[in-house]
């Protein structure tokens, strides 16, 4: 099965690839989850502007991911949760919601598949997440997690 993705899928490709799989896998996994759709000659057209998207949230080098990292460790991020008096959280703090209090904070956009939460965030405090922009370079970003009033 042909097939052009949508994400990045490890082991496989990046957004706007075009990809030969398995029946099975390119119908029960990539497509129903998203990180793909079936190739035509129609869609061709649509992997310029996936690879386009691609390239603008892509970090381009090492050094460019150096800077960005620098701008991320020199960041306070606060981010506000709803919480208990005990201090436990209402759920847990996610990737998507660092990545959105990162761009609140005035930090670059981040892409939440970037964030690697070593272990749930589920109290308030001071909590270290790792944003991994390249293969040799991780930032460590300082979450301070607070409650919502």
């Amino acid at each position: 099965m042909k097939l052009i993705l949508t994400a990045a899928v490890d082991k496989l490709g990046l957004a706007g690839d075009v990809v030969e799989v398995k029946d099975g896998y390119g119908r029960n996994y990539l497509m129903p989850r998203g990180y793909a759709i079936r190739w035509t000659k129609g869609g061709e057209k649509q992997i310029e502007g996936i690879k386009r998207s691609r390239d603008a949230r892509e970090i381009r080098n090492l050094d460019h991911a150096e800077e960005v990292k620098s701008q991320l460790e020199g960041l306070t991020i606060e981010l506000p949760v709803r919480s208990g008096e005990s201090g436990k959280l209402f759920g847990a703090v996610t990737a998507a919601d660092v990545a959105s209090a990162i761009k609140k904070s005035g930090g670059p956009l981040v892409d939440k598949r970037a964030i690697e939460i070593a272990k749930p965030i589920k109290s308030l405090g001071n909590h270290t997440v790792g944003v991994k922009l390249h293969d040799a370079v991780t930032a460590h970003v300082y979450v301070a997690v607070s409650s919502q009033a």
